[in-house]
């Protein structure tokens, strides 16, 4: 996969070409305009590269936005992270630059489209909430929403990748924790219990968790994709390319679980319509459109709810805590190795970004149980730093040198769980200014990892802890604290997060997050200081009245001390630091050489109060 995209982005395209072409095909369909987002049938984050058509349209390669072409006019919508990458990659002579949330592209739909326009979408890639908002918008200019019936990009994409047939693999059990019938049995009791029939499962992480199997059809993520229908005895049907399973899988899975050919997934559904009464559960906020529709034109109960599996899977069981806390002490070796060198390595000015993010690579392969990475490493210096999701290139790299910082945003998938880890250094010697935010920043992580908090508490009730210290000097980061992660899955995995933005979810044990509160400023550099914490039960508080939860930090790396600045820190804070470094210290020297080990004793220093 690495590869094919590395030799595709070899190639400069002609993005005003492609949209002319794309153009051309919608005048000839008799459509006004089109809408492109970056998402697949199962509106994931990372997805095949035959569904990477807003790239291709645009040459925006970041994992969330969308585009609108019209025959005269077109626009790219991203959120905060992407605001000075789209305007990197994206010609402001074909796309207008637009805020996915400051200007949301509804509104500007209904300003551009004309009146009665007729704007196309792929019910594939939306879900059903999306185009229940847009027919609004589009309605407020007499026009009309039309799903097409395939996809216009694909019609004018002359080299476009076919599906992905990575191989589907048995997720072993002392990885996985749970046998998959167990895992089963408790959906099957999650939807007797609400009046569902059955459920329609569209998203591949809560597929290959419900039935411990692993893939590799998106870069990253071991998922197989596919689509699923659970019912309340806990019968499941499993809809896949049967050219993808491995000799010997369908005995892993047992006979609870009938394979089926993805195109028999419509006619399945139609038979919702025909079992009078039967309730079947399908989450608008993650399945495609066309499934309702599909639904819905057989006459089906439709019920929207959330997917099934997504709390369970988020609640990892002691297998799998105790996998993430080993995958993670393997990854602190090599990180730590990493930091080392670019201890030495960083001022000669001879090291680029992309070298610094190969080496780093390099040193995980040789961990046990290492598959890939968790995600593209983030190693940007200087001015890239300040990019929040910065894509390294030949055409955006810089050198490291002195006078500046560096940070290296980045993860691993490990059989037994998955990491992901930031870290800010200081190449040279840094400024007072560098040194100020960089601790206020430290201050914001270290309020939510020593946070205590009431059972039935949400990650958005925590969020504004990361962000008080900088709040205070009129400083904040457009992004979440925090995101879910999965086990040997995503890294990015819901329902759990830690944001401004509400959520109704409460964090409970087992359920793993990041930790990441930053500072960017832009055309200079970026902070970030990124753990993994798994929350737990708080047992040391006496005389508490309630339940109470904390969290346990996962991730262990030095944090470096240059750029700390100890007369901004408390003595609870320093504590916490000192005691951090004296826990990286305690698992780390013995597995390292003596030169990375000595390295790492003076890189953990306890600072004095």
């Amino acid at each position: 996969m690495a590869a094919e995209r590395h030799s595709r982005l070899a190639v400069v395209p002609n993005h005003a070409a492609r949209v002319t072409a794309l153009r051309t095909e919608l005048a000839r369909r008799g459509l006004s305009g089109f809408v492109v987002p970056r998402s697949d049938e199962h509106q994931g984050e990372y997805v095949p590269a035959r569904a990477e058509r807003l790239a291709w349209i645009s040459g925006f390669t970041g994992s969330a936005g969308l585009a609108v072409v019209l025959l005269d006019q077109a626009a790219i919508f991203v959120d905060g992270r992407y605001t000075l990458q789209v305007q990197a990659e994206v010609s402001p002579a074909l796309f207008q630059y637009k805020h996915l949330t400051e200007d949301p592209h509804p509104e500007w739909i209904a300003a551009a489209l004309p009146r009665g326009g007729r704007l196309g979408y792929d019910p594939w890639l939306h879900t059903v909430g999306w185009v229940e908002r847009l027919r609004a918008a589009v309605g407020r200019v007499g026009g009309d929403l039309l799903a097409c019936p395939d996809n216009p990009v694909d019609a004018v994409w002359p080299d476009q990748p076919p599906a992905p047939l990575a191989p589907v693999v048995p997720h072993d059990l002392r990885f996985a924790g749970k046998p998959a019938a167990e895992k089963q049995a408790d959906v099957a009791m999650v939807l007797k219990q609400a009046g569902h029939a059955a459920a329609v499962l569209t998203q591949p992480d809560s597929i290959a968790w419900l039935l411990n199997i692993r893939g590799g059809d998106v870069p990253h993520t071991p998922l197989p994709l596919s689509f699923a229908i659970i019912d309340d005895e806990g019968a499941t049907d499993l809809f896949v390319d049967r050219r993808k399973l491995v000799p010997g899988l369908e005995a892993h899975l047992g006979n609870r679980v009938a394979i089926r050919d993805p195109d028999e997934f419509g006619p399945a559904l139609d038979r919702f319509g025909g079992m009078a009464g039967a309730k079947v559960r399908v989450d608008p906020a993650s399945a495609a459109a066309w499934i309702f529709d599909r639904l819905l034109l057989a006459n089906a109960k439709v019920e929207r709810d959330s997917d099934p599996v997504m709390l369970p899977k988020a609640r990892k069981n002691e297998v799998e805590l105790a996998g993430a806390r080993a995958a993670h002490a393997r990854d602190a070796v090599a990180v730590t190795r990493f930091l080392a060198w670019l201890a030495s390595a960083g001022p000669t000015g001879e090291v680029g970004e992309i070298a610094a993010a190969a080496k780093l690579l390099d040193l995980r392969r040789g961990g046990d149980l290492f598959r890939d990475l968790s995600f593209e490493t983030i190693s940007g210096y200087g001015p890239n730093g300040a990019i929040v999701h910065y894509r390294v290139s030949p055409r955006t790299e810089r050198r490291l040198a002195p006078g500046s910082l560096y940070l290296i945003d980045s993860g691993a998938q490990y059989l037994d769980g998955t990491t992901d880890i930031t870290r800010t250094v200081a190449i040279g010697e840094p400024t007072p200014e560098m040194r100020e935010r960089f601790t206020l920043v430290l201050k914001g992580h270290i309020a939510i990892a020593t946070a205590r908090f009431p059972k039935g508490t949400t990650g958005s009730q925590l969020d504004g802890l990361a962000r008080h210290a900088l709040w205070q000097k009129g400083l904040d980061f457009d992004h979440g604290t925090g995101h879910g992660v999965g086990s040997y899955l995503g890294v990015h995995e819901g329902p759990q997060r830690i944001s401004k933005v509400g959520n109704t979810v409460a964090l409970e044990p087992g359920m793993i997050l990041s930790n990441e509160p930053g500072y960017y400023r832009t055309g200079v550099y970026g902070i970030r200081i990124e753990n993994l914490v798994a929350v737990q039960p708080c047992t040391d508080l006496e005389g508490a009245e309630r339940p109470m939860l904390s969290f346990e930090t996962l991730t262990l790396a030095p944090i470096d001390l240059s750029l700390v600045e100890p007369a901004l820190l408390t003595s609870t804070e320093i504590a916490w630091l000192n005691a951090y470094h004296a826990r990286v210290r305690e698992s780390l020297v013995p597995q390292l050489d003596p030169a990375t080990a000595a390295w790492l004793i003076q890189a953990t220093d306890p600072l004095m109060d």
